[in-house]
């Protein structure tokens, strides 16, 4: 929890992937905000005086038997609300009005008419494009709501009750997709909840620090690194906060990035003074990921192997009260143990993946930050350029980038296909312009000519995306030339490669990694 002295927005969960999307962009507007479960008592919320309350979307409908409903004193803690989609349809069941299946369901992007632009679309504009993404709508508004905005199927797409500062939306301003949305979520915060904007990654790095001290005392932490910028982030954390009482653990399970396995303890050592523990375990891992297609259970075998390692080094080592991780938001959302009713898209390897039974009380000091907060973060911190412009990782390396069975010959094409995307990139000054960028390879094969023979090779595909926090993300549109060239070079040097794809779905529907 922030210092008593900020102000708050709190956001209740109702299950929607962009639930703590919500809480990202207020932050952004510097008003601290937290994602609570939908269902947390009001006598919780009023004890932590927030300035306002936002209903999350969310998959349930209102009608149905089990749909979540919220304590209902939170209507007279007189606090002004905002309910987005689900949280929409909420409030207007709440206070007698009806909500229906729609006619016409309205996904994705929505022309949005703006009737009254006072107050939530202060400075809006009277007309904007929205992301819709709903199937039911509020056919009757309850007494004493009116209209503030419509579209050509949701004729109460913005309704607000009046002289009670409860609102609703249909829609999704928290996603880049909606023109504005970030000033109607400002306008709620800072104009009708009237929150100041005092908050500041600064407070985040002091409260880490002084919550990794309170929790940890005395006890040793050992702290998984892999080099990217969300592990790196933690250990730096750790050891401001408990110094010699930190150990790092840097474990190769086989399926990092080109020469890996020497650049990051030698960059921990060279830039933190940190040593490192090093750990040869890729023999280990891809035995038991052999013969295994599943990606739910590579993710699985990958998470439970790298539990043995630390436990292998506790041991040797030891020993350790506590295991710490580079665990970001989005990874606890996609792996469905955030705090509402999210489904799981996938496990991650460090959320889902690791066993029930792991001897290591945990810690995350990352785990309510995106990416691209991690980033601010390790700036403050004085993380280098070399580590704080690299493209994210995964952890679970190219076993979510190899589709099917990881096999010797697949994996070497991952490797060298991913370094000559990269490679290319950097020549033509692009690589810190996107998001993430590498090479995926699967079972497919595709007939091709080399050197006037016939030949049956591999397919690659070639995934560049931009995006911000890693919950949206929109295909790279590179160079016509630049793709030509990845391609010949990956072609021409790397053994077993026919075809060369690129890759252009958006998230969503998409992930950013295949697996």
């Amino acid at each position: 929890m922030a210092d008593d002295k900020i102000d708050k927005i709190i956001v209740l969960d109702f299950g929607s992937q962009y639930s703590h999307l919500i809480c990202r962009r207020i932050r952004e507007m510097n008003v601290y905000c937290e994602l609570l479960p939908y269902n947390t008592p009001a006598k919780v919320i009023n004890d932590i005086k927030p300035k306002g309350i936002i209903f999350s979307g969310g998959p349930a409908s209102i009608y149905s038997s089990d749909s979540p409903i919220p304590d209902g004193q939170i209507f007279g803690l007189g606090v002004p609300i905002l309910g987005i989609c689900y949280g929409h349809q909420l409030i207007v069941d709440k206070f007698g009005g009806k909500v229906k299946r729609a006619s016409y369901r309205e996904y994705g992007s929505a022309e949005l008419f703006i009737d009254d632009t006072s107050d939530l679309f202060d400075k809006v504009g009277s007309k904007i494009r929205c992301w819709m993404s709903h199937a039911d709508a509020a056919e009757v508004l309850p007494e004493g709501f009116r209209t503030l905005a419509h579209t050509q199927n949701s004729p109460s797409a913005a309704v607000v009750k009046t002289g009670m500062n409860i609102y609703g939306i249909q829609f999704h301003p928290e996603v880049v997709h909606t023109e504005n949305g970030l000033e109607i979520l400002k306008n709620f915060s800072h104009k009708i909840s009237k929150a100041r904007p005092d908050w500041r990654m600064e407070c985040f790095v002091e409260e880490a620090i002084h919550n990794i001290r309170l929790k940890v005392r005395n006890e040793r932490v050992l702290c998984a690194v892999s080099g990217g910028i969300d592990s790196t982030t933690v250990a730096i954390l750790l050891h401001k906060a408990i110094g010699s009482n930190l150990s790092c653990v840097f474990v190769n399970h086989g399926l990092l990035r080109e020469d890996e396995q020497h650049q990051v303890p030698k960059l921990f050592k060279d830039h933190f003074d940190i040593d490192v523990i090093y750990v040869d375990a890729e023999e280990v891992f891809l035995t038991n990921l052999k013969g295994v297609s599943d990606p739910e259970m590579k993710r699985k075998i990958i998470g439970s192997e790298f539990a043995n390692s630390f436990l292998k080094v506790a041991l040797k080592n030891g020993p350790f009260q506590w295991l710490a991780q580079g665990t970001l938001y989005p990874d606890i959302i996609e792996s469905g143990v955030s705090k509402g009713p999210a489904s799981v898209i996938k496990t991650h390897h460090n959320v889902g993946g690791l066993p029930k039974d792991l001897n290591f009380k945990i810690i995350e000091p990352l785990r309510n930050l995106y990416k691209d907060e991690v980033r601010i973060v390790a700036k403050l911190l004085g993380v280098p350029a070399v580590l704080l412009n690299r493209h994210p990782f995964p952890g679970p390396g190219l076993a979510v980038r190899i589709i099917g069975e990881i096999t010797p010959k697949k994996l070497k094409i991952a490797k060298h296909a991913s370094r000559i995307v990269e490679q290319e990139l950097l020549r033509v000054g692009l690589y810190d312009n996107v998001w993430q960028a590498y090479a995926a390879v699967g079972d497919d094969r595709a007939v091709g000519v080399l050197g006037d023979e016939r030949m049956y090779g591999h397919i690659v595909i070639i995934r560049v995306v931009d995006s911000t926090d890693a919950m949206t993300a929109n295909w790279t549109r590179l160079p016509h030339d630049l793709l030509t060239d990845i391609s010949n070079r990956i072609t021409n040097e790397v053994e077993g490669v026919s075809w060369v794809t690129y890759a252009v779905s958006s998230k969503p529907p998409a992930t950013i990694e295949p697996q």
